[in-house]
């Protein structure tokens, strides 16, 4: 058999011809075959396409019984033909009967054949098929012939994406690449909605796959990866890297691939058998993402992050396309999908035509969820390849109750959860109708529900809610969706306000809560071990004053005839709050100097989240005005759990008896000193854990905006004194770190409590 090395141009060229005839898709399949076979001198040429009931049907065959084709269906494990299909990678054997996979059906005839290569037939990383060659002669394909038919079925996927074999396919056994999908993830806010894909960053789309000219495709490339290469070291040398929110470790690993002889040979061997070198660029990225798709270690998965961002970095420099991805107007019902987003990018969207949010990336504490539950917007995480799986246009069905997205539903999918949306709204209109009611228990005990805020987009939620005050404002959250660091008056501007939307109820603003993993862009970031553990919130503020101090003076100068309440984060040690409270009377002395309006009334307070704290409530409490609890990450400092790493984050439950004798303990003390406490972590926003809060003494809440509706019924049908007998007598209890949920559950359904 000859060289393939020449020939695929030749058979490129062809099949650009045969694509454009007006023929069917029978047909064109036909001819495809027959041209493959006789560029290759081979016997057999078979296309396998996947479909949606995961077999695998042949399509279209040169050498084999052509009574098979549409008759023959493999399993997707099935033979040589399904594990091409099941790994993603070609196959390669002189004698196939040998192989254990090898499978044989009688009426395709192919008893016959020894030598079988196969290829699988990807887009996006995603398998649609194989295509096949085989031969009588018992050899080992030379590995141009194996680039040459991997470069074939790059054509053959964009057939199969376009949908023109759909007409050939008998109800339900349709082409994969069309496929309903249920895909699992981690809920980020609740909430279902239902839409169509938008892509944060959409793909670079490929039309123009078969070169005119080799010689010229391989100076583009050549050309391309220059630049890219020479954009890379000045962005490394400039030093400002993070002005594209990108961090230097990450360029780092660009300019590394981007100089990686492999990567770049396979390129210019794709360039070789005809492809234009945009082609080239997609072809070997799709075979390395499907690849690394199947692989479990976490690192190379990372790594197939940076190679996908750096193949788009090379399509659009070979195309011309500016790498920023382009905010065009939002059609109605807007599903956004994205690998990864800043909370500022979300921000960047259209509100009224938003309607979901999915990323692959992206926990439940993370700050583009923190976004996302702000805006009210149903979101799920931690969907692998979404950004793979999904085409603009698709329907799909977000459900933020369960974490699962539905890509491409049925009708009596949609149906059904166009019903449930609909009694999700009816609820919510109930919830709307208890807004004025005041929150008191069944037997008489006032709870004070707030709303936990930080953006100018959440002050509408107090009016909205019906909520008595904002009862944690994240006053990072400016600072992290800034492209700049926020001046004086602009963060004095957003304090006034907060301050006039809450017409004169009580907001409690946090001060900075950076570092760790909180990374602002603009700042340079500090390597450490432990982020959570390490330099941030108020241990950066007290080692930064002017950064504490300045916005501690545009708080009191924003409160100005008003009442203020400023809380500290993550303190640790009484010293810490003596300090930060020193700073605050400076600057109000400063303020007072120079002639500006003072607040009539200053409260400051600090947040519970360190454990060593609470074996200096006493003293604490002789000092502050007020505390509130941040439940999130006392309950992750408690058991040594990372909130954010999903292989331990669900390994402790917060409603146990550890974590609840520690908050009995602090509201215990407090009573004890008669300050004021409340609870703004996730725990209070849910109506189990207010329904247990409320047992352990707590009658204050900051919550999201969207569960004060749900958490105020719960309240409204509460026995607390029953609640209280529940709570106190279980954690009394030798139950170790045993979760107490299912009996929590177990009492507020014999109670009839809506949680």
């Amino acid at each position: 058999m000859r060289s393939a090395l020449g020939g695929p141009r030749v058979l490129l060229r062809r099949l650009r011809e045969v694509m454009a005839e007006p023929v069917s898709a029978q047909e064109r399949l036909d001819k495809i075959v027959v041209l493959i076979a006789a560029n290759m001198v081979a016997e057999v040429c078979s296309v396998y396409v996947l479909r949606v009931d995961s077999t695998l049907e042949l399509y279209a065959t040169e050498g084999l019984n052509r009574n098979a084709v549409h008759l023959t269906v493999l399993r997707a494990d099935e033979g040589l033909v399904g594990l091409v299909a099941s790994e993603a990678n070609p196959i390669n054997l002189s004698e196939a009967q040998a192989h254990p996979a090898f499978s044989f059906r009688p009426e395709t005839g192919e008893e016959i054949y020894h030598a079988f290569l196969g290829v699988p037939i990807l887009r996006a990383g995603n398998t649609l098929g194989v295509l096949v060659v085989q031969n009588r002669a018992r050899r080992t394909y030379s590995e141009e012939e194996v680039e040459a038919l991997q470069t074939t079925a790059m054509v053959l996927a964009e057939m199969i994406a376009s949908g023109e074999l759909s007409a050939l396919a008998k109800p339900g056994a349709e082409p994969a690449v069309h496929r309903s999908l249920q895909l699992k993830g981690a809920t980020l806010n609740d909430g279902i909605a239902l839409g169509y894909v938008v892509l944060h960053e959409p793909r670079v789309v490929v039309t123009n796959f078969i070169a005119d000219d080799v010689a010229k495709e391989q100076k583009r490339l050549e050309a391309a990866l220059a630049t890219l290469r020479a954009d890379l070291d000045v962005m490394l040398e400039r030093g400002d890297v993070a002005d594209g929110g990108e961090h230097r470790d990450v360029l780092e690993a660009f300019r590394m691939f981007a100089h990686d002889r492999g990567w770049v040979h396979r390129l210019e061997e794709a360039v070789m058998t005809g492809l234009t070198a945009e082609a080239a660029v997609e072809r070997v990225q799709s075979d390395t993402r499907a690849r690394m798709l199947r692989q479990t270690d976490p690192y190379l998965r990372e790594r197939l992050h940076d190679l996908d961002d750096l193949a788009d970095r090379l399509l659009r420099q070979l195309l011309g396309h500016d790498h920023a991805s382009h905010r065009g107007a939002l059609p109605d019902n807007a599903i956004l999908v994205a690998r990864s987003m800043g909370p500022a990018a979300l921000l960047d969207y259209d509100r009224k035509c938003l309607r979901g949010l999915v990323l692959e990336e992206g926990g439940p504490n993370s700050h583009v969820a923190i976004v996302a539950r702000a805006l009210g917007i149903p979101a799920v995480g931690e969907i692998a390849n979404a950004t793979g799986i999904v085409e603009p246009g698709d329907a799909v069905i977000l459900d933020g109750v369960t974490g699962d997205v539905y890509v491409r539903p049925t009708v009596d999918l949609e149906a059904a959860y166009a019903e449930r949306a609909k009694l999700r709204a009816r609820r919510q209109q109930q919830y709307l109708a208890l807004r004025d009611k005041p929150c008191v228990t069944r037997d008489g005990e006032a709870v004070t529900l707030m709303i936990n805020a930080g953006l100018a987009v959440d002050l509408p939620h107090i009016d909205e809610t019906g909520a008595a005050g904002v009862g944690l404002f994240r006053t990072e959250l400016q600072f992290m969706v800034a492209p700049s660091f926020p001046r004086t008056s602009e963060q004095l501007a957003l304090y006034r306000s907060v301050l006039d939307a809450a017409h004169g109820k009580p907001v409690t603003f946090r001060t900075l809560d950076i570092g760790g993993d909180k990374v602002l862009p603009y700042m340079r970031n500090i390597e450490e071990e432990n982020p959570a553990l390490g330099w941030r919130a108020i241990r950066l503020g007290l080692d930064r004053p002017g950064l504490l101090r300045s916005q501690v003076r545009a708080l009191l100068r924003a409160a100005g005839g008003r009442d203020l309440r400023i809380m500290f984060p993550m303190v640790a040690a009484v010293h810490e709050f003596d300090e930060a409270k020193t700073l605050v009377e400076r600057e109000l002395t400063h303020l007072r100097r120079h002639g500006h309006k003072l607040p009539d009334r200053v409260e400051i307070g600090t947040m519970i989240e360190v454990p060593s704290i609470l074996f200096q409530l006493d003293e604490l409490l002789d000092r502050v005005d007020f505390l509130s609890v941040g439940s999130n990450d006392l309950v992750q400092f408690l058991y040594a759990v990372d909130r954010g790493n999903a292989r331990v984050a669900n390994r402790f439950d917060a409603l146990s008896a550890p974590v609840l004798r520690a908050l009995k303990a602090i509201v215990d003390r407090a009573i004890a000193h008669g300050k004021p406490v409340s609870l703004c972590g996730e725990l209070a926003s849910q109506p189990l854990g207010a329904l247990t809060l409320i047992g352990l003494g707590y009658r204050s809440f900051s919550v999201a905006p969207s569960a004060i509706g749900p958490v105020k019924a719960m309240v409204l049908e509460l026995d607390a004194k029953r609640a209280q007998e529940l709570v106190c007598g279980l954690i009394a209890k030798p139950l170790g770190a045993a979760s107490l949920r299912d009996k929590l559950t177990a009492f507020a359904e014999a109670e009839g409590l809506p949680v």
